[in-house]
């Protein structure tokens, strides 16, 4: 039966590799020999940058390896650095000193660098820049924003009224940072003279506690503002503070309230712009603040279910007038179009059934840009004129590049890997023609031993979709042979794992020990179009749990997979579908592992949940219909179910995990659990490794 309901379809292609070592420890030791590039700056010149070795920050040519010179050395080991625009400073974050907020976020103290000497200047503080006329520092400390001259070394605040879990002024709230990824929430003029910020109202944001341990003798619960599905968020207002005058006053953001507002920044020409989303996250628009008139748009994307979370490289100004939108409501692809503040939308620049992944660079003549035009699972660097003519790829070999491009593209630095290749990291000119390799860690890596190898394959579910995969053998597999199977999947939204670049995690491990090691991409993941990736809107876990299922049949019903010993694995969103498989597979799982799942969407913030499932208001359906919490009672005797969760997740509350222990208890279910005492959503500080090795040692002895 399972052979006539899934159709098996043809191999796209194969990486080869064998193996290396059956526990976590040889996994970190094997990604250890895979090197990089640390903290590269391009420089102003646009023939130099700037990286990190040791505790110096080292210039280097583009052009000639030969040509580096030592700029700065940190008395201390470095977290982060920054230079100022005119060269003649640096600043360092004290590694010693961080001390971890979130995910992003964090306090330090910073050190100034300048005329040979370095010394500490400020303590604790965070979101640290220079400003573009080299004479200020900005920093936020208590939740004020706060001004540093240079010469005098007076500190100046900006803010007074910042207070913990009621006002923020210049640092985003938790939701913004853990959404939309940024923790800075200010700008300078390119001019240095004004300064453009952010101020956060929490008050109507509920309080969430989380217990702390510490090792101490009376614990005590850690309050933060986390606005769930459904709950109020931040009143954002923007503010102007104009430095000689030590002024400021209010930028009219719209009348709406509940909104909201991000990517504070200046166009080339000096002119505010920000970001505005509406709650719903349909409607996406870019506001240009010109000075001396009222605020007006000068972007608008709309959608009848959400526009893609814009983040600060959606929207790329080239000149005073002109610039660049990446977005996929028009065609449902991911393109690049240009527009005017004037005129509005000029010319598409790409087009095709692909995706624009990232724009790399842009300038007044061309554009640089990564995309999928060759294959979903690769990304290939193309350079296009404006008007989209004379587009040409740069990158030759199948796999993954990742380009960091110099001041106005005349070098970049590609970073590139394939699921058998590591790291390889070079210079080119801007016509793509190679200058220097900086790092090849092919004999590092191969000199720690061998790893499975990855075969990307695809496969047709009964209901018509073909679904992208790849499947890890044991070295001395055989046809003839019946192996277990782990599925490893994230799933969701606009999400990619199968793709072909060089990974390496504690499920690889378990090929030695003579599993299989699968993993697919259902429906609601990225990077096949809008409509491949929307299709999950407002009944947020259906096809996704839908199309992991099949997969585990497909797999099942071949040859040399036994049947009996499927099990699936996944971490947060992937914890969710773990669980919601576990519950749904009517005893098809032998096993599954759940670390640190969201098990109810009621229970997570607005931002992410809200753009792909609507508001819990208008849609209770969409959250309870596929919540694992609705379904404990389905949990299969011969399923073996671990649970795993730090308490001190911030992001995926340890919440839950007690509420699906309370649901799996009443049905009378027994499942497995892991307890990790103020560990966070990654499972640090320390508890890292510990969690991976668990979950070899509960694969083997269960599946």
């Amino acid at each position: 039966m399972m052979r006539r309901a899934i159709l098996l379809a043809a191999i796209i292609f194969t990486a080869t590799t064998s193996y290396a070592g059956g526990t976590y420890a040889d996994v970190v030791r094997t990604r250890r020999a895979n090197s990089s590039i640390y903290g590269l700056r391009p420089t102003s010149d646009g023939d130099h940058y700037t990286i990190l070795k040791g505790r110096s920050v080292v210039r280097c040519s583009y052009a000639d390896r030969a040509d580096s010179v030592v700029l700065f050395r940190s008395a201390s080991d470095i977290a982060d650095y920054a230079l100022s625009a005119d060269g003649q400073m640096a600043l360092f974050a004290d590694a010693g000193s961080v001390r971890r907020i979130y995910r992003h976020s964090y306090t330090a103290n910073y050190a100034l660098a300048r005329e040979g000497e370095c010394r500490t200047i400020l303590h604790d503080v965070r979101d640290v820049s220079f400003s573009p006329d080299s004479k200020r520092l900005a920093y936020a400390q208590h939740n004020n924003l706060w001004l540093y001259d240079i010469d005098s070394q007076r500190a100046t605040p900006v803010t007074t009224d910042g207070e913990w879990n009621a006002v923020i002024n210049g640092t985003s709230d938790w939701v913004y940072e853990e959404e939309y990824g940024f923790t800075r929430a200010y700008a300078f003029s390119p001019d240095g003279g004004q300064i453009a910020y952010l101020r956060f109202d929490e008050s109507r944001v509920p309080l969430f506690e989380m217990m702390r341990y510490d090792g101490t003798l009376h614990n005590k619960a850690y309050t933060f503002k986390y606005p769930k599905a459904g709950d109020p968020n931040s009143v954002v207002e923007l503010w102007l503070y104009d430095v000689a005058s030590a002024t400021k006053r209010k930028v009219d953001v719209g009348a709406e309230r509940d909104q909201y507002i991000f990517n504070v920044a200046w166009t080339p020409a000096g002119e505010l712009y920000f970001y505005r989303v509406n709650r719903l996250q349909n409607l996406f628009e870019v506001v240009l603040q010109r000075a001396g008139e009222q605020p007006r748009v000068i972007y608008r994307e709309e959608s009848p279910r959400y526009v893609e979370r814009p983040t600060t490289s959606t929207v790329t100004f080239i000149d005073g007038e002109r610039f660049i939108v990446r977005e996929e409501t028009s065609t449902g692809w991911m393109h690049l179009y240009l527009h005017s503040t004037e005129k509005g939308r000029l010319r598409a620049i790409t087009a095709g059934e692909w995706e624009v992944t990232s724009l790399v660079s842009a300038t007044d003549k061309q554009v640089y840009y990564l995309s999928t035009e060759r294959s979903p699972l690769q990304r290939d660097l193309y350079t296009v004129r404006l008007n989209g003519r004379g587009k040409r790829r740069l990158t030759n070999e199948d796999g993954f590049y990742a380009i960091a491009p110099s001041a106005g593209a005349k070098y970049y630095v590609s970073t590139f890997c394939n699921a058998t290749t590591p790291n390889v990291v070079t210079v080119h000119r801007g016509d793509g023609s190679v200058v220097d390799t900086l790092v090849d860690s092919r004999a590092a890596v191969a000199a720690t031993g061998k790893w499975p190898k990855r075969e990307f394959r695809n496969f047709v579910t009964e209901r018509g979709d073909t679904l992208n995969y790849y499947i890890q053998l044991p070295a001395d597999f055989s046809a003839e042979r019946r192996y277990p199977v782990l599925l490893t999947q994230y799933s969701g939204p606009g999400s990619q794992s199968v793709r072909n670049r060089w990974s390496l995690d504690w499920e690889d491990a378990l090929v030695e020990h003579g599993y299989i090691v699968a993993c697919c991409d259902g429906r609601g993941t990225g990077f096949r179009g809008e409509q491949f990736k929307k299709c999950t809107y407002a009944d947020l876990g259906r096809a996704e749990r839908e199309d992991q299922i099949s997969f585990a049949r497909h797999l099942a019903s071949l040859d040399y997979v036994d049947a009996e010993r499927v099990g699936i694995y996944g971490w947060s969103y992937g914890g969710f579908m773990a669980l919601n498989c576990a519950l749904h597979g009517e005893g098809l799982f032998r096993m599954a592992i759940a670390v640190a799942p969201v098990t109810s969407w009621r229970y997570y913030d607005t931002i992410y949940t809200e753009i792909y499932n609507g508001l819990p208001q208008d849609n209770p359906k969409g959250y309870d219909d596929n919540s694992p919490l609705s379904h404990a009672e389905r949990l299969s005797p011969r399923t073996r179910l671990l649970i795993m969760h730090g308490t001190a997740d911030d992001n995926v509350h340890f919440q839950n995990t007690m509420e699906m222990a309370r649901r799996l208890n009443a049905a009378g279910k027994q499942y497995d659990m892991m307890v990790y005492p103020d560990q966070n959503h990654s499972m640090q500080p320390s508890c890292t490794s510990v969690v991976r090795q668990k979950m070899i040692d509960y694969t083997l002895e269960n599946l």
